[in-house]
């Protein structure tokens, strides 16, 4: 019950997400083929979230699940020379800059990408800004912050925003409790493999 209960929340969420990247479509720079995010993370994901990307996984062709498998066990053993909290990593799903599984991705790679709120209140850039790719049109660079200035420049165009879409938020108790979800254990993609 708790995966059908999974499709149906990634569902609301999706619609929820594309409606807030279009809203600030002036400042998103996202497409395929970018995969910035992809190449620079921990991607948290819970045991739901593993179980859903794991059926992804087993309609890919073999050989390519043997790659896969492959880059995750380099990957674990190099993170066990680095020996570091925390460790990262380009995702083992993304093949010539695309991912593999696109429609079983994690929440944190369906929402990346905007100005999130975080669990202290606070507006996080997402990386990629710095990179000169979402809201770089916006930020200062030497501040690290949104500048009004620059927004002002733009002319007749939404306000960047944050929204409440941190991971933590995303596959919070509330979350959970709403659309009767369990979603288990949390940690790094990588480590959900043996």
């Amino acid at each position: 019950m708790s995966l059908e209960n999974y499709i149906i929340y990634i569902s609301y969420l999706n619609k929820k997400l594309n409606g807030f990247f279009e809203k600030q479509y002036p400042y998103i720079c996202c497409k395929k083929g970018c995969a910035k995010c992809c190449k620079n993370g921990e991607y948290p994901f819970s045991a739901l979230e593993f179980d859903f990307l794991m059926i992804g996984f087993s309609r890919l062709p073999s050989g390519l699940q043997d790659e896969i498998l492959s880059k995750i066990r380099h990957l674990k053993e190099e993170k066990q020379k680095q020996n570091k909290e925390t460790f990262i990593y380009e995702c083992p799903f993304l093949l010539e800059d695309e991912c593999c599984v696109y429609d079983f991705r994690g929440i944190i790679c369906r929402s990346f990408g905007l100005i999130a709120i975080n669990e202290h209140g606070n507006s996080k850039i997402p990386f990629c800004a710095f990179e000169g790719l979402n809201y770089a049109n916006v930020l200062d660079v030497n501040t690290k912050i949104i500048s009004s200035e620059k927004y002002k420049k733009l002319g007749d165009v939404p306000q960047p925003l944050a929204f409440n879409v941190s991971y933590d938020f995303l596959t919070s108790e509330t979350i959970a409790n709403n659309f009767k979800l369990d979603f288990g254990e949390k940690k790094p993609l990588i480590d959900w493999f043996k």
